[in-house]
């Protein structure tokens, strides 16, 4: 027999439509108007908005990978971003650009990668 649980409300650690960013126009402005910051895998780009709350936009490029791996590194990062998040400076758009080198990164390392990046925010 099977049960269905209703949905648990993750509250502060949830990672809803309102916290990506989804549109080209957005990536643009952020790519534009932002400061970046380099690490061995990753691109940061950091820019203020007016929506009053901290997005997160991630990019992999084909060069790293199939979409199996790309979308693993998308993954890692959004799960870093959805625990780290009230770490995260407010009213920012955060775009997160993965490197060639990235694939062979697990989430361990992915992780203090990004803090030391974060850090410098």
């Amino acid at each position: 027999m099977i049960h269905l649980h209703p949905p648990v409300n993750m509250g502060k650690e949830s990672f809803g439509k309102k916290e990506k960013i989804r549109r080209r126009n957005d990536y643009q402005a952020v790519y534009q108007g932002g400061a970046r910051l380099h690490s061995k895998s990753f691109i940061v780009v950091v820019s203020p908005n007016q929506e009053g709350i901290t997005r997160l936009g991630v990019t992999v490029s084909k060069k790293v990978g199939n979409s199996v791996k790309r979308n693993r590194i998308k993954r890692l990062v959004r799960e870093f971003f959805r625990l780290n998040k009230d770490r995260m400076p407010h009213s920012t758009d955060i775009v997160c650009i993965a490197r060639k080198t990235i694939s062979s990164l697990d989430y361990k390392d992915v992780c203090s990668e990004l803090e030391v990046m974060f850090e410098k925010l």
